[in-house]
This record gives C-alpha cells, sequence and structure tokens, in this order.
C-alpha cells in the first residue's frame, strides 16, 4: 500500500506554528514547512487529479508549488487585523479550467490542527454570479432538487453558507424553492477526521466526497455559463 500524503509531522509543524507564527521562526523551518507540508500537498493534489478528470476535464488539480491549486501559506495583511505573516493551514481549490478561479466553483480542501475540511461550491459569489444561480433554479428545478436529493450527496455533504433573510428582489415569494433562492452561498462540505487524513487511502476518501458533489457542481457549473 502507498506512504499516506500527511502523516503527524504535517499536524505537528502547525502545532508549532501556531505559537511562533513570525518571520524568523519560519525561516529557521522554512525546510519543514517545505519537506513536511507543502510537498506532501502537492502530491496529493497530482494524486488527485485521475480521479477529477472521471468527473468532469474541466477540473484539473494543479500540483505547481506557485500558481497552481494549493495557497500560499503567506497571509495577506493588507486588510487584516490579525498581523500574524503565516496562515495555519494547508488548503487548495481546483477551480474550473477555463476560469482558474472565481467567480468558478471550486473543490476545496483544507488541513490544520483543528480542522480538516473538503468542500465544494460558490463561496460569496458577486451579484452577477448569483443571479445566474438563481435564474438556473428557477428555470431548472427539477434538475436542483435532484442535485441536492441525491442519496451520495445528502450521505457525505452538509449544504452550509448565508442566506438572506427575506426573498431576493425579482423572484417570486411564494417559489416553492425560495429557501434556496434566498442562500448567498452554494456550498456544501463534510469534515474529516485526522485519522483519515494520515490514512494512505485519504486521496480516495476525499475523491469519493467529491464524486458525491459530481452533480451539485455540475448544476452550478453550467449555470455561470461554464462547461461541464
Amino acid at each position: 500500500m502507498a506512504a499516506p500524503h500527511f502523516t503527524p509531522a504535517f499536524f505537528e509543524f502547525f502545532e508549532e506554528l501556531a505559537r511562533n507564527n513570525n518571520r524568523e521562526w519560519f525561516q529557521r523551518n522554512k525546510q519543514r514547512y517545505e519537506s513536511r507540508v507543502r510537498d506532501p500537498t502537492l502530491a496529493f493534489i497530482a494524486d488527485l487529479a485521475p480521479h477529477l478528470r472521471k468527473l468532469s476535464k474541466y477540473y484539473v488539480p494543479d500540483p505547481r508549488p506557485s500558481g497552481g491549486s494549493m495557497f500560499r501559506i503567506y497571509r495577506n495583511l493588507r486588510f487584516s487585523r490579525d498581523k500574524t505573516p503565516y496562515k495555519t493551514n494547508a488548503a487548495a481549490a481546483i477551480h474550473h479550467s477555463d476560469t482558474r478561479g472565481w467567480p468558478s466553483p471550486a473543490f476545496y480542501i483544507s488541513l490544520s490542527t483543528g480542522e480538516i475540511f473538503g468542500g465544494v461550491g460558490i463561496w460569496h459569489p458577486d451579484a452577477d454570479t448569483l443571479r445566474k444561480i438563481r435564474d438556473a433554479i428557477v428555470a431548472r428545478p427539477t434538475a436542483w432538487r435532484r442535485a441536492l436529493e441525491d442519496r451520495e450527496f445528502t450521505r457525505q455533504l452538509e449544504l452550509m453558507g448565508e442566506s438572506l433573510s427575506r426573498p431576493p428582489k425579482g423572484y417570486d415569494p411564494q417559489h416553492p424553492l425560495i429557501e434556496d433562492l434566498k442562500r448567498k452561498d452554494f456550498v456544501a462540505g463534510r469534515d474529516f477526521t485526522r485519522k483519515q487524513a494520515c490514512s494512505p487511502r485519504f486521496v480516495e476518501s476525499f475523491a469519493g466526497a467529491c464524486a458525491a458533489a459530481a452533480p451539485f457542481v455540475r448544476f452550478l457549473t453550467e449555470a455561470v455559463g461554464l462547461k461541464w
């Protein structure tokens, strides 16, 4: 059996970083970051590729260390009250290849000492993207219900995110799917345990959640005018 991508050393690095979130400590431990965190995450992203290819040829994990699917560990401090320079998680998002970013739906994973989370969908879409999704729900209610009621989807994932307190302007307040039309985020996700993350089969477990979410992500992808 193949070795696991993530090991206790991965989480130990972030435990220590949380206590020493400064440039001096990170520079002394940068090689540890690269060998225990960055490289395993990039290998995970690369090994996820054949699994996502079975779902859609347009969602392509990119294992490059810079400019790929993995987020940088360096925090953007310009508009943040928290001035600690480094993120205490490793994360990656796989967007549609025609956009390689927002406002495409995405397959997302984040690993930290406190949470291991897998998610899909669109978080905080802009007004135009939000309108396209809501219009698609109105135009294709059966397809939307089918995606949400899919057996594997409901077994593995949970809808989450923010909603409006009132029906959005321009939509029938009595529409049978009004609660979905009130959504401001169209995302679903699930948590994994550290034991699962350190398993040699974690990439298969995460890929299974992605497969369960495929009808949901396909609906969103087509709603915003992209190919599935």
